[in-house]
């Protein structure tokens, strides 16, 4: 087994320690951090995405196993910035709306879509319309995405996007929604570009709502 290949073992394991390890190892041996997204960190939750899909992983198996991409990926941020040879898929401003205090899965779907190469901003739960422009602003971002997890706060999607128009943003930005009580239904009668039923769908939505050039 190769190192690209042990390295997505320990990260679909749900393995954190290893794969910071194995992340530290390959940089000391001159592996450039620029390869690790497209040789290791996607390949490894494309294929935890498709287990998810096939119901042979769960919220914890997908939980853990972001988790461990993310430690590999905290260590190589940092290094990428300024590398001109590292294209972002893209930023995503992300956030429960208003009224909501349930995260984990928008906390699922944030980790993928970082797996992924998306840069993330997360603004947590209970985000209101204002908050969610202004990070847009802020970040340039090209996606938002929005989570609702009570059938009463559903409504406050409408209102960020009406909040995206009124501040002439809504056509800068793809609109993601996703959440238990959402259905794609929904998500056309209120003006989102897309509905993710769950994180790999998310991942796949996103990458098809704004491709790498």
């Amino acid at each position: 087994m190769g190192i690209f290949e042990e390295l997505q073992q320990a990260i679909i394991d749900g393995k954190a320690p290893v794969a910071k390890e194995l992340t530290e190892k390959m940089l000391k041996e001159g592996v450039r951090p620029a390869e690790f997204f497209p040789k290791a960190i996607i390949p490894a939750m494309d294929e935890v995405g498709r287990r998810m899909r096939e119901c042979e992983f769960f919220i914890p198996e997908v939980l853990i196993a972001a988790r461990a991409a993310r430690g590999a990926t905290d260590i190589l941020r940092p290094l990428l910035v300024g590398d001109e040879s590292v294209r972002s898929a893209g930023t995503v401003v992300c956030g429960t709306v208003k009224g909501d205090l349930h995260d984990i899965g928008k906390n699922i779907v944030a980790m993928m879509l970082e797996s992924a190469g998306f840069l993330i901003v997360d603004l947590g739960v209970d985000v209101t319309p204002e908050k969610f422009v202004d990070a847009v602003k802020q970040h340039n971002a090209t996606i938002v995405a929005l989570s609702a997890l009570l059938t009463t706060t559903m409504v406050n999607m409408k209102t960020v996007i009406e909040t995206l128009t009124a501040t002439g943003l809504r056509d800068k930005v793809k609109v993601l929604v996703g959440g238990a009580p959402i259905t794609d239904a929904w998500a056309h009668s209120i003006g989102a570009d897309g509905y993710g039923k769950d994180a790999p769908a998310a991942v796949e939505l996103a990458r098809k709502l704004v491709p790498v050039a």
